[in-house]
């Protein structure tokens, strides 16, 4: 079932990172299509507009491996925590993180291994871009 899937480690998590959905969704009966749909569409692109701000990047990227509040999120990407609370709110919208309260605070994580991945790619992408490195297949 995972003979599609490419593993590596990040930061001492083994992420299994999909390489031929197609292929998996034939083969496990799965209710993903093979084509995306509209929503599909739409959700990705969302998705990947909020991507689009280096100050919501290096506050995902924070919360890859920890649970954090907005204040530690904020010192973290350089900004106020009004300007961080407004990012969250953003990206609780879109579902790309979930919070749960501690107290008087809310600590907020990455919402699912997609996400994460998503992430992670992106920047490995932008390494070899930087770096020169060549991609890998």
């Amino acid at each position: 079932m995972y003979a599609n899937l490419r593993s590596y480690r990040t930061n001492g998590r083994l992420a299994r990172m999909e390489l031929n959905r197609r292929a998996i969704s034939k083969s496990t009966g799965s209710d993903h299509p093979d084509a995306p749909t509209p929503e599909q569409v739409n959700s990705a692109v969302t998705s990947f507009t909020l991507l689009a701000d280096p100050t919501r990047v290096r506050m995902l990227w924070a919360l890859r491996d920890q649970d954090l509040d907005v204040a530690s999120l904020a010192r973290i990407a350089d900004c106020r925590p009004t300007v961080a609370s407004q990012h969250l709110s953003k990206l609780r919208f879109a579902g790309l993180v979930e919070a749960t309260r501690d107290g008087r605070r809310m600590l907020y994580r990455i919402r699912g291994a997609h996400v994460r991945g998503l992430l992670a790619e992106a920047l490995f992408h932008a390494d070899h871009q930087i770096t020169g490195q060549p991609t890998h297949d």
